[in-house]
């Protein structure tokens, strides 16, 4: 297996590769126009076949997620694309759109077209204003080319395509709750059943796939799907791209193979940062339970990341060395899952906020031996019980990190302080006043 394979990355480093004739200059909306000489049917069914899984984190397959659509009653159905990329240490849709914003305009005519959508949506962070720009243009430019609008390319098929800015809440991130905000209401996640596919944006059919997944369809009608099938394991087909972030020599984005491993991506962005040693990762972002050093080798495909006690997640691959505080890192995290935690439900709403309440009174050096069994059994209150996955994530690093490094955990409690730093309470002195 080939350790790097450039698809979606491919266009990055060419001249204004955002233009549209630069994308046209290297193959572009040559999948368009072979898909809308195409039943949609069979759009839709060569996508299926091809074994593409979503790539904002669950990893649901694509294809079976746009056949979940009810058959046409006459009335609209759209396609909605999840660019609200927030999880920490995930940095991928953002680049590609603001590299590529074409192979994702492509992606999303051709699944569009595949499900019957003439209407279809990308729903960006509203921070990242550079991209949204760079997509409006980028939407222009299709749109003056005959790309969008009245008889994409010539066919009879019409598609209107909308780029909307959010406001920056990660639990607009979970579809339900972005369909709220693009709606224009609080951004919430929804009670499901029923689900997006049945009654979606505005009560519609609604099919809501991330940026990654979208971008990766022209690849895949192209060039169909048995050569998409080539690449990656049995059951994780295709490409991805890995985030590397932390402690590493050379931090970025890797695009390869599912199933290549966390040691081959290391290898390739220079190791870890010189004089250090690896201590923990985390495989798909803070949401998922850390791994260390003993999981350098499992493949980072779905099925094998989920076999080895995590979840390859958005493949955000955050990086820590051996001077990292485990207790640290992790109430960082807290932090920022209880500030994000939309408050719908109780489980996330409250179990977020007594984890990190304990979290910074150990820190702060108020820590008691009893923390130690309230900081395993409040989790076990939120997972499974909240209302959206977030209240699955919240404490998963926490649950994994007292599985690995407990030993930290009673450090901070029996000094008094944090071992790695005697100076550190003062971070959270405003706590214990």
């Amino acid at each position: 297996m080939s350790a790097l394979t450039p698809l979606l990355t491919s266009r990055w480093g060419q001249e204004r590769a955002w233009t549209l004739d630069a994308y046209r200059r290297t193959g572009g909306y040559q999948a368009l126009a072979k898909a809308l000489k195409m039943d949609p049917a069979d759009v839709l069914n060569t996508v299926k076949d091809s074994g593409l899984r979503g790539r904002g984190g669950a990893g649901f397959p694509t294809g079976v997620k746009w056949s979940f659509l009810p058959p046409p009653d006459g009335g609209p159905r759209y396609l909605v694309v999840n660019a609200d990329e927030s999880e920490p240490g995930t940095c991928k849709d953002i680049p590609l759109m603001m590299a590529d914003p074409h192979s994702l305009i492509e992606g999303a005519i051709i699944t569009s077209y595949a499900i019957g959508c003439h209407h279809a949506f990308i729903y960006l962070r509203g921070e990242v204003v550079h991209v949204y720009r760079r997509l409006l243009n980028a939407v222009s430019q299709a749109r003056a080319a005959g790309l969008l609008g009245k008889s994409v390319g010539g066919s009879d098929f019409d598609l209107e395509l909308t780029v909307h800015a959010g406001a920056g809440a990660y639990i607009c991130g979970e579809e339900t709750a972005l369909l709220d905000s693009l709606e224009g209401r609080r951004g919430q996640p929804r009670l499901k059943p029923p689900f997006p596919a049945v009654a979606g944006l505005y009560a519609r059919p609604t099919v809501v796939n991330n940026v990654e997944s979208i971008a990766s369809v022209p690849w895949i009608v192209g060039r169909g799907a048995d050569w998409w099938k080539s690449m990656g394991t049995e059951k994780s087909t295709g490409v991805a791209i890995y985030s590397l972030s932390g402690h590493v020599q050379r931090p970025g984005q890797y695009e390869a193979q599912l199933g290549v491993t966390m040691r081959q991506l290391l290898d390739l962005a220079g190791g870890v940062r010189a004089g250090h040693q690896l201590k923990f990762w985390m495989p798909g972002g803070s949401s998922t339970p850390m791994f260390t050093p003993e999981q350098l080798d499992v493949p980072l495909d779905y099925d094998s990341v989920a076999a080895a006690g995590s979840m390859l997640g958005t493949r955000a691959l955050q990086c820590f060395d051996e001077t990292v505080c485990v207790v640290r890192a992790v109430s960082r995290w807290m932090e920022f899952y209880a500030h994000e935690s939309c408050g719908k439900c109780t489980p996330c709403r409250e179990g977020t906020f007594w984890l990190r309440s304990v979290l910074r009174r150990i820190e702060a050096g108020q820590g008691r031996p009893e923390d130690l069994q309230i900081l395993q059994d409040i989790p076990g209150s939120i997972m499974g019980r909240a209302f959206c996955p977030l209240g699955d994530g919240a404490p998963s690093s926490l649950v994994s990190s007292l599985k690995f490094f407990r030993d930290e955990y009673v450090q901070h409690i029996e000094l008094g302080r944090c071992p790695f730093d005697p100076a550190a309470s003062y971070l959270f002195e405003a706590v214990t006043a």
